[in-house]
């Protein structure tokens, strides 16, 4: 039989979302209150205003903002994993649990916003405002959520049960959720979101991680990671 200790992080993340698949992740509302219940969300009177309140902010960030986060901006276009195990100064190879629960909330988060980017449709903010120049290939789908919302923060979440009830558990979680901010914020300056996608994120992070509880595969990779953080695991004691 094929030891699950030798599943890959990824594939391993595969093996959860065909699970969480079976929950009810697809009823809920993340539009903002100004968008209103029209059929055509974006377009509608009362949301102008606010979207161009969004867009303004949005250019104030390039021009302010954009040259000192271009960095991160470019870094964490595809991968941002390793900013948070670089946080918690851990490595895939010495946290392999911690970095399947990781894993595994990017993988849920994106499938999951990605459905709701589908259903909302919302043009990216350089549609409507072209002056804004993403510095980067502006992704082919849909802006509302923001997948990296989403991913940053459920990683957070996930986190935090990986650390619930251990001394470093609310530094740690601060931590962690200033950086899922930061990756969301830095999305915003590049000119890829709006600030109502990242709060839709932050959002669909919260309602996910409850549905993640009860996932098996999760649950194992969750049992797991908190043995890695264990102060009374023998394994983590040092003379």
């Amino acid at each position: 039989m094929y030891p699950l200790r030798n599943w890959s992080a990824d594939w391993y993340a595969w093996l959860a979302l065909t699970e969480f698949v079976g929950s009810n992740w697809q009823n809920f509302n993340l539009l903002p209150p100004w968008a209103g219940p029209t059929p055509s969300y974006w377009d509608a009177l009362g949301a102008q205003p606010h979207i161009q309140e969004e867009l303004d902010e949005l250019v104030t960030a390039a021009q302010d903002e954009r040259a000192d986060a271009l960095d991160e901006i470019l870094s964490q276009a595809d991968e941002f994993i390793s900013y948070l195990m670089n946080l918690m100064t851990t490595r895939p190879t010495a946290y392999p649990a911690t970095f399947r629960v990781l894993n595994i909330a990017s993988l849920v988060a994106l499938f999951t916003s990605m459905y709701y980017k589908g259903k909302y449709r919302r043009p990216r903010p350089s549609e409507l405002c072209p002056a804004l120049l993403p510095p980067i290939v502006v992704p082919g789908h849909a802006s509302f959520p923001s997948g990296h919302s989403t991913q940053s923060h459920l990683m957070a979440l996930c986190m935090g049960q990986v650390l619930s009830g251990f001394v470093q558990h609310q530094a740690m979680l601060d931590d962690l959720e200033t950086l899922a901010d930061r990756i969301a914020r830095n999305r915003e300056i590049a000119g890829l979101h709006y600030p109502s996608d990242t709060a839709a994120g932050v959002a669909l992070a919260g309602v996910i991680l409850p549905l993640l509880t009860g996932n098996s595969w999760y649950g194992n990779a969750l049992a797991a990671a908190r043995q890695e953080w264990d102060p009374n695991n023998a394994a983590n004691q040092y003379p």
